[in-house]
């Protein structure tokens, strides 16, 4: 399933959308808090990179922010996503395209799936150098932890 704006799971109707600088508020906050390990895997093929990870039903999370047009796939589970855009909830089997510098928060309704799949040219594996080329630079002078994760 691709998620578009006209899909019966859109819940953009929102008028008060948040602001990437409200996103980063909570995130702030949720830095203060126990923070719940998601142990990434990492899959790679020829020109491929996915990131996926398990996000246990009640957690609450913040993303990264991406320098580049990417997938996602929630292969199980169903999470609501605050983003830029508004509110969505995203029940697998769901495909998305995610634009470049878009920040999100999840709270997952059930145990949920989330795959991230990058273009990697140069077939890079050391996932320091993937972050280095997919992470946006802003994100990496403000932290070098993980996004946090309250479950």
């Amino acid at each position: 399933m691709l998620l578009a704006a006209d899909s019966p799971h859109d819940l953009t109707t929102q008028a008060n959308l948040p602001t990437r600088e409200q996103i980063e508020r909570l995130e702030a906050q949720m830095r203060m808090m126990e923070q719940l390990p998601i142990e990434p895997v990492h899959h790679f093929a020829d020109g491929l990179y996915a990131r996926e990870i398990t996000i246990l039903a009640g957690t609450i999370l913040t993303g990264k922010v991406h320098s580049t047009e990417h997938l996602n796939i929630v292969s199980k589970g169903r999470i609501a996503v605050w983003t830029e855009d508004g509110m969505k909830i995203v029940a697998a089997p769901c495909t998305l395209v995610s634009r470049p510098g878009t920040k999100r928060v999840g709270f997952a309704l059930e145990d949920t799936v989330w795959t991230t799949i990058h273009a990697n040219p140069q077939n890079l594996t050391d996932l320091g150098a993937l972050e280095l080329a997919l992470i946006e630079n802003t994100l990496l002078t403000h932290t070098t932890e993980n996004a946090p994760c309250l479950g």
